[in-house]
């Protein structure tokens, strides 16, 4: 499963750190990353990291958002910054994982995590 941590009540500006975490029988992990939903808008994906470091950034949050990975603990962080009310949105990372004894990537969502942008 994931676990996501962080977000909250941010004041424009702010530089809150979105974390996740995959824990249970994981063989590997390939991809992860975040996307975020605002009410009446489908889920767009934010961030995404390979398994390599790789990023890709949607153009709203670039240079202002960075993902990181870490594959020892098998968790991703969205570090966000000069964060706008537009930001405002239930954040999720995901994770394509082959769990143990399988050959198949399957994704994997966190809980999702509320970021309010607001002074």
């Amino acid at each position: 499963k994931l676990q996501a941590s962080g977000g909250g009540l941010v004041q424009p500006g702010g530089s809150p750190t979105l974390s996740c975490a995959a824990s249970g029988s994981i063989f590997t992990i390939n991809g992860m990353g975040w996307y975020r939903q605002t009410p009446g808008k489908p889920r767009e994906l934010v961030a995404r990291i390979t398994e390599v470091g790789s990023t890709n950034y949607i153009d709203s949050v670039k240079g202002r958002f960075t993902i990181s990975r870490d594959n020892a603990q098998n968790t991703v962080d969205l570090q966000m910054s000069s964060l706008k009310h537009e930001d405002t949105a239930v954040y999720y990372c995901y994770a394509a994982i082959i769990p143990l004894g399988s050959t198949r990537y399957q994704i994997f969502w966190g809980q999702g995590t509320l970021v309010t942008v607001s002074s």
